[in-house]
């Protein structure tokens, strides 16, 4: 494994005794690991994780193609990133893996099909109306300054606990204990993440954060379990075709889709199974809309909205709200240039290098749509823009995440100009679960 990981550039380290100790920092190439000089974003390197794994972290375009286009069974999620979230999300379709993971993908994909998110606009502008009426305006209607990414962080927790479980929290309007859990589980992982003393289960457990974690878990896993109990005892007492013919006239939320599906062999998900996924749409669905004209946009009208969509693509190019993602090599793979990452190694993949990447994407820190152009996306790889990762385990979600985006935009830029706040210090990229703004992102918003 050495010998084949000594074909990797290691990145810079302190000295012979202390190695990388101390250097490591969060950046948005790849948080928590060492991070190489500023402008080498698209390196390549191998260094000792905590546990004594051997990492490599990627971000050329031609060494994470092999790996995001491998089979789910060749280069698995690796646990060492993403244990943390276990204890919250439990065995949902972000965390799972083999056969689980396959089957529990075939089985949720038509709940993310074309007819099931048309059904989620109409909630995705109820929300939105919600979020442009409830800011204070300036006397005379002039520009009021305001910081965004909280608002849009419970816009999106009310859209998906609309769009999940039909529940309507008014969380905008109104302090709700079970978002509250879902932000402060969020908040304490990342605090975890960056303290390695408090990394093993049990020494956690008996700290404050750990204390608070398991109240906030079992908030969260209360209220999902349920809402999952209850559908189920109305499915057995009325009976599936009852239950379809209740539900004429109305979209299905999510809970409802998956208590319906059924595998090849005619079984089932189970109440843990569906409780998990649930918890996971949650999670993954409030890490997205942050990071990024009528009245009422139809899901048609969605499509005529191609400068729109350039600008959304652009900033999650420039600020993609996942900047890595792990696999654990169960087999050797081959890259293009003849080198081969060993089974058994971490491979941590940067998005955020690959999206600044100039051989890639030339002035890379320069805000410019037009990169999304048809005509400029012409002969474009595919892995040069994985905002959603790619290959068999990206973003299931993806769909749900863009049709939202644009509703938000387009209802917003019908009512309000938006321009960035100057009184403000211009904002800064800080990874955490996602790539967050320090400090606050500040806009200047003003009626039409």
């Amino acid at each position: 494994t050495c010998r084949q990981l000594n074909k990797f550039p290691i990145p810079p380290w302190r000295n012979w005794l202390l190695g990388h100790t101390g250097m490591v920092r969060a950046r948005p190439v790849a948080p928590g690991v060492v991070a190489p000089a500023r402008g080498q974003e698209e390196w390549s390197g191998g260094t000792w994780g905590d546990s004594e794994d051997r990492v490599v972290a990627l971000a050329k375009r031609h060494t994470l193609q092999p790996l995001l286009s491998a089979s789910a069974f060749v280069a698995p999620k690796d646990e060492l990133f993403y244990s943390f979230l276990k204890p919250w999300l439990g065995e949902g379709l972000l965390l799972s893996r083999g056969q689980r993971w396959a089957r529990h993908r075939r089985l949720l994909t038509p709940a993310f099909h074309g007819d099931v998110l048309r059904n989620y606009l109409g909630i995705f502008n109820q929300s939105t109306r919600v979020l442009l009426v409830r800011d204070p305006m300036a006397a005379g209607g002039g520009p009021v300054g305001l910081e965004v990414l909280q608002p849009l962080s419970l816009l999106t927790l009310d859209t998906l606990q609309k769009c999940i479980f039909s529940h309507e929290s008014h969380c905008q309007e109104r302090p709700s204990e079970y978002i509250q859990a879902i932000l402060e589980l969020s908040s304490l992982v990342v605090r975890r993440q960056l303290q390695p003393l408090l990394h093993p289960w049990w020494l956690y457990s008996l700290s404050s954060d750990g204390q608070r974690f398991a109240r906030a878990c079992a908030t969260v896993h209360a209220f999902t379990a349920d809402v999952v109990q209850r559908r189920r005892r109305a499915l057995a007492r009325l009976g599936h075709q009852a239950w379809l013919d209740g539900h004429r006239g109305r979209s299905m939320d999510f809970i409802d889709l998956l208590l319906l599906t059924k595998d090849e062999t005619g079984h089932t998900l189970s109440d843990e199974d569906i409780a998990a996924e649930a918890d996971t749409f949650m999670f993954e669905g409030e890490h997205q809309l942050p990071g990024a004209i009528g009245d009422e946009p139809l899901w048609e009208d969605l499509s005529q909205l191609p400068f729109t969509t350039m600008c959304i693509k652009e900033s999650l190019r420039l600020h993609p709200p996942v900047t890595a993602v792990s696999r654990r090599c169960t087999e050797d793979i081959p890259l293009r240039d003849g080198r081969i990452i060993p089974k058994g190694v971490t491979c941590l993949m940067s998005i955020y290098g690959t999206h600044h990447n100039p051989d890639l994407w030339p002035e890379p820190e320069v805000f410019n749509p037009l990169r999304f152009s048809p005509e400029n996306s012409k002969g474009r790889s595919p892995s040069s823009f994985i905002p959603f990762s790619a290959g068999p385990r990206n973003c299931i979600g993806q769909s749900f995440a863009m049709a939202e985006m644009k509703v938000v935009v387009a209802l917003t830029l019908s009512r309000f100009v938006l321009r960035r706040d100057t009184a403000r210090p211009p904002p800064r990229r800080k990874p955490e679960l996602i790539l967050r703004a320090e400090n606050g992102l500040w806009l200047l918003r003003e009626p039409l």
